[in-house]
């Protein structure tokens, strides 16, 4: 898939989907910290994802119930803060995510030459 050539487009995009991307990893994984979270969606194609990025957004999903945190202890360095998805994260993302992928498939309609007709 092509990459956005502006870097600020991507960065908007990344703004309206980024809690929506974290809530679905976390889904996914169980349980992660921040810099395994950053990691994944840059594998995932999202590019590089600073932690001046990420980390308001998990404090934010953290104080909305969204998701909860539990301290771990690392075998070989300090401990990890890891996130996991409350039953209210699970919910605002069946809900948020069905509303994103109608928008998406709305936006992907009108690109292909459906917006008129």
């Amino acid at each position: 898939m092509p990459e956005p050539q502006d870097p600020a487009r991507r960065g908007q995009w990344l703004r309206g989907v980024l809690d929506l991307c974290l809530l679905a990893l976390l889904d996914q994984a169980g349980e992660s910290y921040g810099y395994e979270l950053a990691q994944a969606l840059e594998q995932a194609g999202m590019g590089e994802i600073q932690g001046g990025t990420i980390y308001p957004v998990l404090i934010r999903l953290e104080r909305t119930g969204l998701v909860r945190t539990v301290w771990r202890t690392g075998d070989s360095g300090p401990a990890r803060k890891y996130y996991l998805l409350t039953d209210a994260g699970r919910h605002a993302l069946d809900t948020a995510g069905a509303a994103w992928l109608t928008f998406a498939d709305r936006v992907a309609k009108i690109l292909h030459g459906g917006g008129l007709r």
